[in-house]
C-alpha cells in the first residue's frame, strides 16, 4: 500500500494442557510457552507496532506467591524488549540457581512468567496517546483469584458512549471512557455477579476456602460473555485469563475481526492469523480452525476446551481488507485471493492500453502489491498466449509480421523502490506532504520517453497523498506517455469503526472526488441535504439509522469518480496523462468469496452502529471537526 494506514491489533493466547513440569523434562526448558509466544508473535509483528505485552497465570499457586504476571512496552522493538526482559530473571536464574533452573515449583516461586496460561498482545492505535497505559493486557485485580481479569483484544466499539453510561447505572465509577477498559470492566462486572451467585448459594454449606474451590469449578464462562456482549456493537476478538486459570477468546457475532485456533495434547493456541501457528508449532493448514462468528473458544481450569456460542449470529461480514493487505500473505487462502484481484483487473487494463504490449511497462507499489501483481501478470501472460494461438491458427499474417507477434511479450520492471523505512502516518497532518515526496524512488532509462506507457498496481488508494505528492511525479519524470494506477481494492467511500484508523470523509480520496463532482455539477445542495437527514437521525434508536452519505455517491458513476481521482492527483507540473483503475466490489467478491466485509466501499455495515458513526463522521466533515465520529 503506498500510504499505510493503522489497523487491527493482535493476539496470541497459549494454554499448556499439561503441567509446566512436562515441559521442562520433555523440551528441557522452562521456557516452552514463553519461545512458543514470542514466535506467535513476532509473526504477527505486522498488527502492532506501537506497543505490545503479555501477562502469564500460574496455575495452582500457593497463596502468599505472585501468581499474576505482566509486562508492556513501547519502546521501538516492543516485542524484543518484552521477552528480552522477561528472559533476564530466567538467565540468571539457570546461571545462579542452577539446580533449582528446571524445578516447577522453585521457578514458580521465584522467577515472573513461569506460568502456563499465557496472552500476548500487538497494538496498532487507532486514536488516543501511545502510552504503556493504552496496552494490553488490561489488568483487573482482585484478592478472590476467580475474581481477576486480564483481558487484550483487536476491537473497536461504535458504542462506547451507551457502554459507559450502563457502568454509570449500576453504580461503578469507570476511571475512563475508552472501549478497552469499558470492556473489560463490563465483563469484570458480570464475573463478579456470577461469584456472588455461586458464593451465596454454597455459604450455608461450605466454608469460604472450601467455596473458592467449588466457584472455580463451576463458573460458566461463556454465561459472563453472553451478559456482557449482550449489547457491544462493533468488531472484536477479545482474549480473557481468569486468576485461577481459565480463560476464553470471543469472536463478534458478525466476524468482522479474525481469529484462529489449534489444539492438540499438550498445548491451546489462538492466534489472529493462521500463519503464525503454523510456523510455531509446525502443523498442517488444515488443522488449524476459525474461531466461528459469535462463538468463544472457553478453556477450563483444568486445559478442557470447547466452543460455545455466547451470542446471536449476525450474517457473516469478515473484514476484507484483512485479505487485502493486513494479514501476512503466507497464508496460502490469501495469498490466491490476492493473485485473483490481480487478474480480475486485466480486461480494464488490456482496454486502457489498446493491447499494445510494446509501449507499456508493468510495475508495483512494494510490497503488499507484489501478489496482486503477480496474479495480474500471469493473466496477461495467458492472453498473451491465447492471441498468438489465435493468429497463428488464422494464418493471415506470415514473415516479420508473424515474428513480430510471437516475440510480444510483457515488459515488467521493478520502477518503484521504497527508498527509506518510515511511515507517514505517524506524522503530523502538515508535515505528512513533504514526508511522502520521499518515500518512494525509482529505477531509470527504462521507459521510452514519449512513447510508453505505464501500469502500476497498488493494493488500495485511501487519500492519494502519496500518489499526488510523490508516486505520480516520480514516474512522470521517466518522460511516460501515460501513467496507469490500478488499485486492486475498490474506490474508499466510507469511514471504517471496527478497528481500521479511517474515520475521517475528508481523509478519502473517493469522497473528495464526489464533493468536486457535485460542486462541478451545481448540486452542492445535496451536501446539505444529507447534513439534515443525519443530524436527524441522531435522535433515533440506533437500529433505525440509515446510511445517507451513500446517496452522494448514487449521484455518478463508478467511472466518473476514477476519472475524478485522477485529476486530482495529477497536479499542473505532470505532463503525461494519468488515468486511475479501480477494482469493482464484484470482483472483490469474487475473489474474496468467504469475506464479504466491505462496508469501506459499500457503506453496508454490519453492525447498526456503523450507520450512525459514518452519519457522524460526516456530520464532523460538514462542521470542519477533526473529532473522531465513534
Amino acid at each position: 500500500m503506498s500510504e499505510q494506514i493503522k489497523h487491527e491489533c493482535g493476539i496470541a493466547h497459549i494454554r499448556l494442557k499439561k503441567s509446566l513440569q512436562y515441559y521442562i523434562d520433555k523440551y528441557e526448558t522452562p521456557l516452552y510457552g514463553l519461545n512458543k509466544l514470542y514466535l506467535l508473535m513476532e509473526k504477527q509483528h505486522n498488527r502492532g507496532q506501537d506497543g505490545a505485552g503479555i501477562a502469564s497465570i500460574k496455575l495452582n499457586a500457593e497463596p502468599g506467591i505472585k501468581y499474576i504476571d505482566r509486562t508492556r512496552s513501547i519502546a521501538r522493538q516492543p516485542i524484543q524488549d518484552i521477552f528480552g526482559k522477561v528472559q533476564q530473571n530466567f538467565r540468571a536464574a539457570f546461571t545462579e540457581n542452577k539446580s533449582n533452573f528446571f524445578n516447577e515449583k522453585w521457578l514458580k516461586k521465584n522467577i515472573p512468567f513461569s506460568g502456563e496460561s499465557l496472552l500476548g498482545h500487538l497494538r496498532y492505535g487507532t486514536h488516543g496517546d501511545n502510552s504503556i497505559a493504552v496496552c494490553h493486557p488490561m489488568l483487573r485485580e482482585n484478592n478472590w483469584r476467580s475474581r481477576n481479569l486480564v483481558v487484550a483484544g483487536n476491537f473497536n466499539l461504535t458504542n462506547v458512549d451507551e457502554l459507559f453510561d450502563f457502568m454509570m447505572s449500576i453504580g461503578q465509577h469507570p476511571r475512563e471512557k475508552a472501549d478497552t477498559v469499558t470492556v473489560m470492566e463490563k465483563i469484570g462486572h458480570f464475573l463478579d455477579m456470577a461469584n456472588q451467585e455461586i458464593f451465596d448459594a454454597k455459604k450455608d454449606k461450605f466454608n469460604h476456602q472450601e467455596i473458592s474451590r467449588i466457584i472455580e469449578n463451576e463458573l460458566d464462562l461463556t454465561k459472563v460473555l453472553t451478559k456482557a456482549a449482550r449489547d457491544f456493537d462493533g468488531g472484536y476478538v477479545m482474549a480473557g485469563i481468569t486468576g485461577y486459570g481459565a480463560s476464553f477468546v470471543a469472536r463478534d457475532p458478525s466476524g468482522i475481526r479474525p481469529a484462529y485456533f489449534y489444539e492438540d495434547d499438550e498445548i491451546i493456541v489462538v492466534t489472529s492469523e493462521k500463519p503464525p501457528i503454523k510456523t510455531a508449532f509446525n502443523v498442517d493448514f488444515d488443522k488449524i480452525q476459525e474461531l466461528p462468528p459469535a462463538h468463544a473458544l472457553v478453556i477450563d481450569k483444568y486445559g478442557n476446551s470447547k466452543l460455545d456460542r455466547f451470542t446471536e449470529n449476525r450474517e457473516k461480514k469478515s473484514c476484507s481488507f484483512e485479505r487485502i493487505y493486513f494479514s501476512r500473505g503466507t497464508d496460502p487462502d490469501i495469498y490466491q485471493e490476492r493473485k485473483s484481484l490481480g487478474k480480475l483487473l486485466v480486461p480494464e487494463i488490456l482496454k486502457s492500453i489498446d493491447l499494445d504490449f510494446e509501449n507499456t511497462v508493468f510495475s508495483y507499489i512494494p510490497n503488499t502489491a507484489e501478489t496482486a501483481f503477480l496474479g495480474m501478470t500471469q493473466e496477461i501472460d495467458d492472453h498473451i498466449v491465447s492471441r498468438k494461438r489465435k493468429i497463428i491458427e488464422e494464418g493471415k499474417i506470415k514473415g516479420k509480421e508473424l515474428d513480430k507477434v510471437l516475440k510480444s511479450k510483457m515488459r515488467v520492471e521493478k520502477l518503484v523502490l521504497k527508498d527509506v523505512k518510515m511511515r507517514t502516518f505517524i506524522t503530523k497532518d502538515e508535515e505528512r506532504d513533504d514526508m511522502v515526496a520521499h518515500v518512494y524512488d525509482t529505477t531509470y532509462e527504462l521507459v521510452k520517453k514519449g512513447l510508453d506507457t505505464i501500469v502500476v498496481i497498488d493494493d488500495s488508494i485511501v487519500r492519494g497523498t502519496t500518489l499526488e505528492k510523490s508516486i505520480i511525479k516520480m514516474l512522470d519524470r521517466l518522460g511516460p506517455k501515460k501513467i496507469i494506477i490500478v488499485s486492486s481494492a475498490p474506490q474508499i467511500r466510507f469511514p471504517d469503526c471496527y478497528g481500521i484508523n479511517m474515520s475521517r470523509m475528508q481523509e478519502f480520496i473517493a469522497f473528495r472526488a464526489a464533493c468536486q463532482l457535485l460542486k462541478e455539477a451545481g448540486k452542492e445542495n445535496k451536501l446539505d441535504d444529507v447534513m439534515e437527514k443525519c443530524i436527524n437521525s441522531m435522535d433515533k434508536p440506533v437500529e433505525e439509522i440509515e446510511n445517507y452519505v451513500k446517496e452522494l455517491y448514487e449521484e455518478f458513476s463508478y467511472v466518473e469518480i476514477s476519472n475524478k481521482i485522477a485529476e486530482i492527483i495529477t497536479t499542473d507540473d505532470v505532463d503525461a496523462e494519468v488515468q486511475v483503475i479501480y477494482q469493482t466490489v464484484e470482483n472483490l467478491n469474487k475473489a474474496i468469496p468467504k469475506h464479504l466485509g466491505d462496508w469501506y466501499f459499500t457503506g453496508n455495515y454490519p453492525t447498526p452502529g456503523g450507520n450512525r458513526v459514518v452519519n457522524r463522521s460526516f456530520i464532523n466533515f460538514m462542521k470542519g471537526s477533526l473529532e473522531r465520529a465513534y
